[in-house]
Formats: structure tokens, sequence, C-alpha cells
């Protein structure tokens, strides 16, 4: 992680991920990594970089103060797509969010900003460093969300 400027932790499973960082030991990297440096969260990466124990085998690394809920939208066969309206920084537009076993956003703390919206439910927010989603960006041929991380976040 030393040769990296920015990470990206993707969806998958919270539960193996946080099973898997503890066990090979990159807890304490991973939460200096992001206090110096960007780190974007998708879904489960979403869940990781949050600060909320739900169901958890151990504790989120913290670095953005959102309360989440796990599979808020349902288990795997209620997965869906819908258009999230963004905002970011001024620029407002469309997205095709890809929701998969997805988590939702419950509340803010107050360093981090809604970028954006399911209806309204917040599904994209930020603080200095730390951008997250409840979607996955990755599936869409979109790539407005991860250009916004690239050129926005130090």
């Amino acid at each position: 992680m030393q040769k990296c400027d920015k990470l990206i932790i993707p969806g998958g499973e919270s539960t193996t991920q946080l099973l898997l960082i503890d066990k090979l030991g990159l807890r304490e990297a991973l939460i200096e990594f992001g206090k110096s440096k960007a780190i974007m969260g998708t879904c489960a990466g979403l869940i990781i970089l949050g600060n909320t124990r739900e169901h958890l085998p151990s504790d989120p690394l913290g670095l953005i103060d959102i309360k989440v809920k796990r599979n808020a939208y349902g288990r795997q066969v209620d997965s869906f797509i819908d258009t999230i309206q963004l905002d970011l920084n001024g620029m407002s537009a469309e997205f095709e969010g890809v929701f998969i076993r997805a988590p939702k956003i419950m509340d803010l703390g107050k360093d981090v900003k809604p970028l954006g919206y399911l209806g309204k439910d917040i599904v994209l927010a930020a603080n200095e460093r730390i951008l997250v989603a409840t979607f996955h960006p990755e599936l869409t041929d979109n790539p407005v969300i991860h250009r916004f991380f690239i050129d926005h976040f130090a």
C-alpha cells in the first residue's frame, strides 16, 4: 500500500473481507492509509469503511462516520438496478445504480456529505478522504463516479 496513492475496497462479503483483513494483519495499515490517503468503498467496502458493527465479526475500520444497515434492500434475489441522482460538487447527473444485497446509509456524521440519492435514500457519500457507495458503480460502463474519486480526492 505504500506505493499506492488511492485505494478501492470493492463489494463482496463484508464479513469475509473483515476476517481476511484481520487474519492478514492489514487493519492498522488500512486505517493509517485512510488517515492520509483516499479510499473508495462500494457496497461491502462501504460497510468496512464505516463505523457500524451490525452482525460483523470485528469492528469496521471507522474511517467515515456513517451508520449502516447491511442487506437493507433484501436478499440476493431482491437485487435491482435503478436511477440515482448525483450531486458531485455542483455537477448534477443521473447514474444507473446496481444494488446487490445493498446496504443502506441510515445516518451521516457531521463531516460526511451526501452526494447521491435513490429517492430519499443516501447512496453515495464522502468525507475529506473517503468516498462510499451503497451500490456497484464498477458494474456499469459509466466512469463518472470513479473519475470523481480520482480527480477530487487527495
